[in-house]
């Protein structure tokens, strides 16, 4: 296994693998897939972040990792949050367990302050997954969304990436 920063090749592997989750689980929750457009557009974002990677094995893409802004408000400007997928079939070889590792260091090289994650209450193995890498439960927010005919419970998690109370740059100037 090799964990990579994304490239613009990587696009149509990825935007595969997400079409999947939206179809096929509620880790998404849309049912309406990406177009290559659409997908186009949101690894670029992602990639132009430097915020993109993929987890390879035997030279295909087996699962991918991301972060971004978690709110689009300036207050919220030093909080990310990540997002993991493993191709369908490629679960328990340890893709999430990288993908997330190298998100979490990427995100703490940049200057972010916490990270958040955004996940289906019934998502054990992920919630699991998040908890290893020092998550912790924030919050649940029932019946959140919806998919599949059925209501959705968001479990919020977040990760303090610095110890600083504040960033400079939002200090009084004296």
């Amino acid at each position: 296994m090799t964990v990579r920063r994304a490239l613009p090749g990587d696009t149509e592997a990825i935007v595969a693998i997400r079409n999947h989750a939206i179809e096929h689980s509620t880790a998404l929750w849309t049912q309406t897939q990406q177009s290559p457009a659409e997908g186009e557009a949101w690894v670029a974002a992602h990639l132009e972040r430097g915020s993109a990677f993929v987890a390879e094995v035997g030279g295909e893409t087996a699962g991918f990792a991301v972060y971004g802004p978690w709110r689009e408000k300036d207050g919220y400007r030093y909080t990310v949050e990540n997002s993991v997928y493993v191709r369908d079939g490629m679960h328990g070889l340890g893709l999430g367990s990288a993908l997330l590792a190298e998100v979490i260091g990427s995100a703490r090289a940049a200057g972010h302050h916490v990270m958040v994650a955004g996940i289906e209450a019934q998502n054990t193995a992920s919630v699991r997954l998040h908890e290893r890498f020092g998550f912790r439960h924030a919050g649940t927010v029932p019946e959140a969304g919806t998919k599949f005919g059925r209501w959705l419970d968001l479990t919020l998690m977040h990760l303090p990436l610095a110890r600083t109370a504040a960033h400079p740059a939002d200090q009084p100037s004296v």
